[in-house]
């Protein structure tokens, strides 16, 4: 399945944000790209073996050419959500691992954990992306 008109607002409002996210990460000073490092080694514990720099480029580059796919309409919607499903499920596995982001339950987010369970909301759009069928 190629572009469809209907997955344009999933695309553009998701693909924008991710890609002004990774352009803003492009010039990230030490302790910064430390703090994000130390965040994603909670759930990708091989993280902690990069700079903390390489890391931040990294992450950058990642975050760019995930946006940008997300926005050029001729990547299929089902790749650029392939895409954004690992993004976002880094993201929480990120969340649920990281201690202090969860209640008790390890679900329902602390006040600190909110910032990163709202993106919940790329899983639910990179399933839409992915599991729309065209109908025959």
């Amino acid at each position: 399945m190629g572009f469809r008109p209907t997955h344009i607002p999933l695309r553009l409002t998701t693909g924008a944000f991710i890609l002004n996210s990774g352009l803003g990460k492009t010039n990230l000073d030490e302790g910064s790209a430390g703090y994000m490092q130390a965040m994603a080694s909670k759930a990708f514990p091989q993280l902690s073996q990069l700079e903390a720099q390489k890391f931040g480029k990294a992450l950058a580059a990642a975050e760019i050419a995930l946006g940008s796919a997300l926005l050029a309409p001729f990547i299929p919607s089902r790749l650029a959500g392939l895409g954004l499903l690992a993004f976002s499920a880094g993201m929480m596995a990120m969340y649920v691992k990281t201690p202090g982001l969860t209640q008790e339950d390890g679900i329902r987010p602390t006040q600190d954990g909110t910032s990163v369970a709202k993106d919940i909301w790329m899983v639910g759009i990179a399933l839409s992306l992915i599991l729309d069928r065209k109908k025959k």
